[in-house]
């Protein structure tokens, strides 16, 4: 038998040539990757600006820009943007713009259609023509310090070469629309919200509408007006929904209160030791590397203060911060700021009526490039109104009246927030700020504080734009926008306190011309209103204190309910104790909350499904979506009085429904095999924070991704957290005390995994230490002459 030639020496030799590869691979990466970095330190000549520009950067790489020249310091603040955050810049300006389809493929070509029927790049590039001079100089000049940085990096950014794509030069549109991808973001694009609620009060039988979808409850905290009474037990049988027969269809119950939102809060001067009022602000956004906020400050040329805060990489704004008189910050408002307009058309289907008679529709020829692919072409039909969006559940064409679409949708008037002197001030710039709609919380160095509505305020006439009604006969329409003097407004309140949290904030006339969108559950708002007025005296460490509040006040009656149903079931001996034991906190340590916090949502899907089920005979994919948001009402009166004619047929009694919803709950929890000791809050709310290249090439999270830790909080509190979801930031600041606030960011200042900025303050945000809001000790140090 011939002797094998694959000997043990030749084996080691082939590992040690393989271990070689491997490294002189790894090292080739190293460099490869090292290309593309940051400039730090020195001097460079840019042959661009009227007087040079230094910035400063610490550990963390926050930035702190100074310059006599207002418009070089947006040419440095491009410059930084380019230089760490360029891929995550061209993402949002091609979510906007539906061109995503050309960096990545037919993978976004769904989305990419989707956005083009808001002709977003077009609207940008029109809103950029009608900028005041002044504010086109300077976003000119930040564009040019955007495509400079991008030219002196030593190599494309990294995430271009796993793309096999080149980096496409930034405009001054492209600005515009990273606000555009922030309004597809925080507001509906279509229309969602009216759009169900229209078929469900035309569809149910009103009892059920009122009883399922009322418009607010017990937990409502609003700055103006009450909490609205309880909700009345309908008369009508559930089953009479139902046709003989018809299988129930049940839909998995995410969190009513998972929205894009964020909470704020002020208290004046009148609170405080020092006399000025502190502000704190935690935006709610999906959680990514790198985070969407970057860190900066410069200071205002002419005057010896200087703005701190985070900017969104695209733009030359600080979103929200402090300019040294005054702080704002900001949440999402749930107000409704568009229309759906049912089309009245003529018997062949290609005109539309209006107050002027019948209309050809306008129709645009879309291209989308699609990388690896043929270019696609969309039609998008458009009125006078807006775009053609979607159908109801008649099959009527929608158009779509958006503030979004209108030149007041998006602008730069935020950069005058720089200059405000006082919180008055800061109020009036409210229905000038072309943004999605927000909360804007405001607090002055002399104490004052305030609210007011950030954005456009439609001025509806003839309809209170609840439901979607035609336009056609000139009935129901637009006037223009809401001045300042009639825009919402709260100045200095006697309690000195002002909180939001995307739940209703007004009444009365107020909350007539804010509307309705699908307002949060009032839970997390009062918990914070409650927090604010157990107090009487605050520092900036109290305002951090609740907004890392974790405590489940919203979940106690749950709780104790389930207590009772387990009382006397020795098969639940184990779960009963994990219940009773559960800390009354949203602790990533608790098994008990996880019980509780998944029974509740399993109770709400089984005892709604006959309304699902019955929606999807007119609607084939019906959801709740935003409409489950006050469904708390209805779930906890039915849970309580165990109505027998509410009751889902699929179920024998009440009992029965509330076992089979804990059941479900734990064999959800036993899947991993795992003991259920074992099987805490924090083993589901463990962080999934990845760079968006990870989802298609996981092999980049290897070195991208956030720790996968165990996280407390949830949604119904201040602490808001989900894997991939909750406090993008999270700030307290006092105007003039800026060296006393705290800051705390997801991730780091830099996308690049070989910065020494990835991912410094990360730890911070997750453990809640009160790291500092201003820069500290300069590391680095960067001149643009």
């Amino acid at each position: 038998m011939p002797k094998s030639p694959f000997t043990p020496r030749l084996f080691l030799r082939i590992l040690a040539w393989l271990a070689a590869l491997l490294a002189i691979a790894l090292a080739g990466s190293w460099l490869w990757l090292r290309q593309s970095l940051p400039i730090l330190d020195g001097e460079l000549d840019t042959g661009k600006l009227e007087a040079p520009a230094t910035i400063r950067r610490d550990a963390q790489g926050v930035a702190l820009i100074e310059s006599q020249d207002r418009n070089s310091i947006a040419f440095a603040l491009g410059f930084l943007h380019a230089q760490e955050r360029f891929f995550q810049m061209d993402l949002l300006r091609r979510n906007s713009s539906g061109e995503l389809s050309a960096l990545v493929g037919a993978a976004a070509l769904k989305h990419d259609k989707k956005v083009r029927l808001h002709q977003f790049r077009k609207r940008a590039e029109r809103n950029v023509a009608a900028m005041a001079p002044e504010q086109r100089r300077l976003l000119s000049r930040y564009v040019e310090g955007v495509n400079y940085g991008l030219q002196q990096l030593g190599a494309r950014p990294w995430e271009y070469a796993v793309l096999g794509r080149e980096p496409e030069p930034w405009t001054e549109a492209d600005s515009l629309l990273t606000m555009f991808s922030m309004s597809l973001t925080l507001q509906s694009p279509t229309g969602e919200y009216e759009r169900r609620d229209t078929a469900l009060t035309e569809l149910l039988p009103q009892d059920l509408y009122q009883f399922f979808f009322p418009d607010g409850g017990h937990w409502d905290a609003p700055l103006i007006g009450e909490a609205r009474g309880p909700v009345k037990m309908p008369q009508t049988d559930i089953a009479s929904l139902l046709e003989e027969e018809e299988p129930i269809a049940y839909q998995k119950m995410e969190s009513d209160d998972k929205i894009y939102g964020s909470n704020n809060w002020v208290v004046g001067g009148a609170l405080t030791q020092h006399g000025s009022a502190i502000l704190a602000d935690d935006m709610h956004l999906g959680l990514n590397v790198p985070n969407i906020w970057y860190r900066a400050g410069w200071n205002l040329p002419g005057s010896e203060r200087t703005v701190r805060g985070v900017t969104l990489p695209g733009g030359p704004i600080a979103v929200v911060g402090s300019n040294g008189l005054v702080a704002w910050g900001f949440t999402n408002t749930g107000g409704d700021w568009g229309d759906l307009i049912p089309l009245e058309l003529s018997e062949n289907g290609r005109q539309y009526k209006t107050p002027e008679g019948w209309r050809d529709f306008e129709i645009d020829r879309e291209a989308i490039e699609v990388k690896g692919g043929e270019t696609e072409y969309l039609k998008v039909p458009k009125t006078i109104w807006g775009p053609v969006v979607s159908r109801d559940y008649r099959g009527a064409l929608l158009a779509y009246r958006w503030v979004a679409h209108d030149l007041r949708g998006a602008n730069v008037n935020l950069l005058q927030m720089e200059t405000v002197e006082s919180a008055r001030e800061a109020l009036d710039l409210g229905p000038l700020l072309g943004i999605p709609h927000q909360n804007l919380v405001v607090g002055d160095r002399e104490g004052h504080i305030g609210w007011t509505v950030a954005g456009a305020i439609p001025r509806r006439v003839g309809f209170d734009g609840s439901r979607s009604v035609s336009w056609a006969d000139g009935g129901a329409r637009w006037e223009g926008f809401l001045s300042a003097s009639e825009q919402p407004r709260v100045y200095d309140p006697p309690s000195h306190r002002i909180w939001t949290a995307n739940a209703r904030t007004m009444d009365g006339q107020f909350l007539a011309v804010m509307g309705d969108h699908g307002y949060a559950l009032g839970a997390r708002q009062q918990q914070i209103r409650d927090a604010l007025f157990a107090r009487q005296t605050f520092a900036e460490q109290d305002l951090l204190d609740i907004q890392l509040d974790d405590r489940a006040v919203f979940l106690q009656r749950w709780q104790q309910q389930l207590l009772g149903l387990l009382e006397n079931e020795e098969d639940y001996r184990d779960v009963r104790e994990q219940i009773e034991n559960w800390g009354g906190r949203a602790a990533a340590s608790s098994v008990g909350y996880r019980i509780v916090r998944n029974y509740r949502l399993r109770f709400l899907e089984f005892a709604t499904a006959p309304v699902l089920t019955y929606m999807r005979r007119f609607q084939e994919d019906f959801s709740f979506g935003p409409m489950k948001r006050q469904l708390e009402y209805g779930a906890w009166e039915m849970s309580q009085s165990e109505p027998r004619h509410l009751l889902n047929p699929d179920f024998e009694s009440w009992r029965a429904l509330k076992l089979a919803a804990l059941d479900a709950v734990l064999e959800e929890m036993a899947k991993d095999g795992h003991p259920l000791v074992e099987q805490s809050w924090g083993a589901q709310n463990t962080a999934r924070i990845r760079h968006p290249l990870g989802r298609a090439v996981p092999a980049i999270n290897w070195f991208t991704a956030m720790p996968a830790e165990p996280l407390s909080g949830d949604t119904h509190m201040p602490r808001v957290q989900s894997p991939d979801n909750g406090a993008s930031e999270r700030m307290v600041i006092s105007p003039g005390r800026e060296g006393s606030g705290i800051f705390h960011m997801a991730t780091g200042q830099s996308a690049h995994p070989l910065s020494p900025f990835f991912g410094n303050g990360h730890r911070d945000w997750v453990e809640g230490n009160p790291s500092p809001l201003s820069e500290r000790e300069s590391r680095y140090t960067l001149t643009l002459r």
